[in-house]
């Protein structure tokens, strides 16, 4: 049987769905590479709420799901944008998502690592800033979990030039008890972070971003790039102080940074690997045995369905990341807090559906294939 999904001319085409899902199972833990996914949250469908108000989160749907991601090894990057953080996840529900979702590392052995921003201020001094994200980084520290400095869009707000980032981090590495996380996201993911870390040249903020940590590299396990830029990414990598790690956050360049070249590789921390996490764990497996085709034979066909879900604005892949949660199983419904489920189009949801149906990642496609339909009918395409 097939399905009529709608195309970008205003028409309709016919789909036929995959029969059979990939098998993959979890496996052993991964060893060549750090591995983790960050993860979306699931809203609760039945709250009175509205887009500006409080996230209603389904806690019990939300934790299940980093089980999920658990279970094939992944570890999970907690509270960053792909939760919705500064889209409809405010630092009250990021605080009780971090507490929850480190507790449930620790139960299960887990490994997790959790936002800090400053999120729960609008804007303020540089003082101000630091004093928020020093509450963040407390709220972390106590639940247990590895700290990832995040990009702040306060700080960039308050900063004059390169001297109050370097004064900003070098107080709160100072401060921290264990090696954090360096976050630098770039403005395609939110436009507040134009010209972070003082400069909108990308070369003079590089420097001031490598200078934050060889002042510090004791307190830095490693660096997130997230600038959809793998050239930049590969000079930053080898300019880094040696044991300091390189995680890539490039969902568009992925397969390439992890398999890395003689002069070194990036590890991975990635919103693409919550819908792909059971492929992207089986993928690093086979990178554990040296076996660097077959990683990017595994890893590669994933690259257009990433692509398609971060196409600009990027800032609203966490869309299609919830979508393709839905019909995957994890979730009972298509509702995201803030209401962020109306910021992609029908003909994105059907070529996300297509797209992650023929790599196979529905465990149940029959079940994919009727949410689909139910979806298409919602909008009044009749099959």
């Amino acid at each position: 049987m097939t399905i009529r999904l709608p195309d970008l001319r205003g028409g309709l085409r016919a789909y036929e769905p995959r029969a059979e899902p990939l098998a993959l199972t979890p496996g052993a833990p991964l060893t060549s590479r750090t591995v983790f996914s960050a993860a979306h949250v699931v809203a609760d469908p039945y709250a009175d709420t509205s887009p500006d108000a409080p996230a209603a989160v389904d806690w019990d749907a939300t934790l299940a799901f980093r089980r999920h991601l658990w279970s094939h090894g992944l570890g999970v990057a907690e509270a960053m944008d792909t939760a919705q953080r500064g889209m409809g996840l405010d630092w009250a529900g990021a605080a009780e998502l971090i507490r929850r979702s480190a507790a449930e590392a620790k139960a299960v052995g887990g490994r997790i690592a959790c936002g800090v921003g400053t999120d729960q201020i609008a804007d303020g001094s540089l003082g101000e800033v630091r004093a928020a994200y020093e509450e963040q980084l407390a709220v972390v520290e106590e639940s247990g979990a590895q700290a990832i400095l995040m990009a702040s869009r306060a700080l960039c707000a308050a900063a004059s030039g390169p001297e109050d980032y370097l004064e900003v981090y070098g107080h709160l590495l100072r401060q921290a008890t264990e090696p954090v996380v360096l976050h630098w996201l770039g403005p395609m993911f939110d436009p507040a972070l134009e010209g972070y870390w003082g400069s909108s040249d990308l070369d003079t903020a590089t420097d001031t971003f490598l200078e934050v940590i060889a002042a510090h590299p004791d307190k830095v396990d490693g660096i997130k790039v997230s600038l959809l830029d793998a050239a930049r990414e590969i000079d930053i990598r080898r300019r880094l102080p040696q044991g300091v790690r390189c995680y890539t956050g490039d969902d568009f360049n992925y397969p390439e940074l992890i398999a890395g070249d003689e002069k070194g590789f990036s590890h991975a921390l990635l919103g693409i690997f919550d819908p792909l996490g059971p492929l992207a764990a089986e993928a690093v497996r086979v990178l554990d045995t040296g076996d660097v085709t077959g990683f990017r034979e595994l890893l590669d066909p994933t690259v257009e369905l990433s692509r398609h879900l971060f196409q600009a604005p990027t800032r609203f892949y966490k869309t299609g990341v919830v979508f393709l949660a839905w019909l995957a199983g994890h979730q009972s419904h298509f509702t995201m807090v803030g209401g962020l489920q109306s910021a992609r189009s029908l003909p994105h949801f059907s070529r996300a559906y297509e797209l992650a149906d023929g790599l196979g990642l529905f465990p149940d496609p029959k079940q994919a294939e009727e949410r689909m339909r139910n979806l298409l009918a919602l909008y009044g395409v009749a099959q």
